[in-house]
């Protein structure tokens, strides 16, 4: 098995689930790359030594450069905020590094577009983060709608709700800043556009209005003297799929007692599939016809027939958890660097995604129906 290394940049939550990720995609799923965790950075010092320390990082320091530059890393991971990602991923096509990414790829299309390019241009391998969509459930979900087993798609409902910024004495910070994207919508909202766009295919058209709920915050954590909020904390989309049919999206982190509410409703002429994250190991199916006395939801569950949860588990009902669909996704982008097809998402689907933010930004401003793209 060849060695490939990590290269990492920010220890912070997405960071940890990176570094768990890679340490476990090989011993569990297999492939011809195992990834070795060679060099992690920070703006914190000791943050990024204690973080090395911890996960087996073989070197360490605070400049995000001396990741790209390494000789020994030949993936680098972007968990930083979201206004770094362009400059870092410019600089790891420019030296042929492949790029693992957290989502919202950029703060708007236009950057997402010029990072895609940049990639596709070197020929370097990307992957996005949006780690829902491997779930083997969603997969099902997906086979089953291609597969006509609901029939002609008539509606989608989505949501993504949480209620981590609920508190109005929560400070400032990075993902309130206007340059960074656009609020509730591009954190969370990225995810549950992809999902649709996962299930049902590209949205063609879309109306929106994005809504901040908390106008001001301290500027830090007990200040006196607060800052006015510039992005959204909810975001209400009624879109229009290429395919036809029509549905809703929203986003929210603002939603009191949600702390994971990904899920969606898709119906169909033949029937519909139910899902929500804060029960990912499940997913209700409904299908017309047959005895009425027994008419309702089946619920489906997780298991070993449902790959690659058979790799993580062979007994059904035991649950997979967030950090086994971020196995899973380090997984598949080490097998399609090894020359084996691409999985995605990539930039290029990530620009689609943020194609549709802007599209629900502009049309939230000047109201009304914006095209996508």
């Amino acid at each position: 098995m060849r060695e490939i290394g990590i290269g990492l940049i920010g220890t912070g939550f997405m960071g940890q689930a990176h570094a768990l990720a890679y340490t476990n995609a090989a011993s569990v799923l297999g492939g011809s790359l195992r990834p070795v965790l060679q060099r992690v950075a920070d703006v914190s010092g000791p943050a990024a030594m204690a973080f090395a320390a911890q996960y087996g990082f073989r070197s360490c320091g605070t400049a995000w450069r001396e990741v790209v530059a390494d000789p020994a890393v030949g993936i680098v991971c972007i968990t930083t905020p979201n206004t770094l990602h362009r400059e870092i991923a410019l600089a790891a096509a420019s030296a042929g590094k492949h790029i693992h990414c957290e989502k919202p790829l950029a703060p708007d299309a236009r950057e997402a577009l010029e990072m895609t390019e940049a990639a596709e241009a070197t020929g370097v391998r990307t992957q996005v983060g949006f780690n829902y969509l491997k779930n083997p459930v969603l997969k099902l979900a997906r086979e089953m709608i291609a597969g006509g087993e609901l029939g002609e798609i008539t509606g989608f409902r989505g949501i993504h709700a949480e209620d981590y910024m609920i508190d109005p004495e929560s400070p400032f910070s990075w993902r309130l800043e206007k340059e960074g994207g656009p609020g509730a919508l591009a954190d969370l909202g990225s995810h549950i556009i992809a999902m649709a766009r996962f299930l049902v295919g590209p949205i063609e058209s879309l109306t929106a209005d994005l809504e901040t709920v908390v106008a001001s915050r301290p500027e830090s954590k007990g200040a006196g003297k607060r800052r006015r909020v510039e992005v959204n904390d909810a975001a209400r989309l009624i879109v229009r799929f290429a395919r036809g049919c029509r549905g809703s999206l929203e986003a929210s982190w603002v939603a009191t007692g949600r702390k994971m509410h990904l899920a969606f409703e898709v119906s169909g002429s033949k029937g519909s599939l139910v899902f929500t994250q804060e029960r990912l190991n499940e997913l209700l199916f409904y299908k017309v016809g047959g005895d009425p006395r027994h008419a309702g939801f089946t619920r489906i569950e997780a298991g070993p027939q449902h790959p690659p949860y058979g790799r993580f588990c062979v007994a059904a009902g035991h649950q997979l958890g967030f950090n086994d669909l971020k196995v899973i996704e380090a997984a598949e982008f080490l097998a399609a660097i090894a020359g084996g097809p691409a999985a995605g998402p990539d930039f290029r689907e990530a620009y689609e995604v943020q194609k549709v933010v802007d599209a629900a930004v502009a049309a939230s401003e000047a109201g009304g129906w914006r095209k996508v793209g």
